[in-house]
């Protein structure tokens, strides 16, 4: 790639990560805190300096880049053609192939199974149910007995690890799935939101094998995933400027499955997207099932 257009990707993307942090880091500065957008920086700590760092991705070699800052940084080599740079796929396959292996294995099985849409974020409320605290500063929409009661009234299908594993203890019992690291690749499927949030996560992971731009599509989708997410919870964020999504009604239910269904498209594109990113890394094996996902 020649410089002048890998330059120019390189400013797109810089400025296209530094709005996407401005509000986290006017919070850093003030020492204030936001219940929804502060998520995407704790939960998924990549610093804004490394969200902003543009790769091009596995195979593709930076005329003009062996002088620069980039020539310093970890996963890059010397190119043959003198000046230029290129991801070392190589040494990045030897440090963490088992890695890579096991986010193309999630990846291409979440995508290919069937989503399911009856879950209706209920994993919030039951991080609340019968606890004398709760995990935000806000206050319950319904109050703790009316939180407690859409719980227990409702069949809760949680098949995420990561969400599943913070349920108060009353709560573990009620799920009707038993998520853990190990299953993860069995149970976890693209109509779960957190599922959606963490193609963000994976594609981080993966470092420069992963194109800036999808990166940066990774943490955008999980931004509005994350926006869903809190105004279907429990959690009165009225104030905040957030419209609840009342999913103990069935017009409440309604517009999550709607609004679940698009992100869930979009998170399958986005998985397909990874997994040909790393195709020479040992992905292509699940790309003909996706082709044949209903979602494709």
């Amino acid at each position: 790639m020649r410089e002048t257009e890998w330059r120019e990707r390189e400013q797109a993307h810089q400025q296209r990560a530094d709005a996407f942090t401005a509000g986290w880091r006017a919070r850093q500065q003030a020492g204030t805190t936001h219940p929804v957008e502060d998520f995407l920086f704790t939960y998924y700590p990549l610093r804004p300096s490394l969200l902003r760092r543009w790769h091009p991705g596995a195979g593709v070699t930076l005329e003009g880049a062996a002088g620069k800052e980039r020539a310093g940084w970890k996963w890059y080599r010397r190119a043959d053609e003198g000046d230029s740079l290129v991801v070392d796929t190589e040494a990045l396959l030897q440090a963490r192939g088992r890695s890579i292996r096991f986010i193309a294995t999630l990846l291409g099985r979440t995508a290919a199974r069937p989503a399911n849409f009856g879950c209706f974020g209920l994993h919030e409320w039951a991080m609340a149910y019968r606890s004398d605290s709760t995990r935000h500063e806000v206050p319950l929409r319904l109050g703790p007995d009316g939180t407690d009661a859409v719980v227990e009234t409702s069949r809760i299908t949680c098949s995420h690890f990561d969400a599943y594993r913070f349920f108060t203890p009353d709560a573990l019992p009620l799920n009707k799935l038993r998520p853990t690291r190990d299953n993860q690749p069995e149970l976890e499927q693209p109509g779960c939101l957190h599922a959606g949030m963490d193609v963000y996560k994976w594609a981080a992971k993966l470092g420069p094998l992963v194109p800036g731009e999808l990166l940066l599509d990774s943490f955008e989708l999980a931004r509005d995933i994350r926006t869903l997410d809190m105004e279907a919870s429990p959690y009165d964020l009225r104030d905040w400027g957030y419209t609840p999504v009342a999913i103990e009604t069935p017009d409440g239910k309604a517009e999550y499955v709607q609004r679940q269904r698009g992100f869930a498209e979009r998170s399958n594109a986005l998985r397909r997207r990874v997994l040909a990113a790393i195709e020479p890394e040992g992905a292509a094996e699940f790309l003909p099932t996706l082709a044949r996902s209903p979602s494709a």
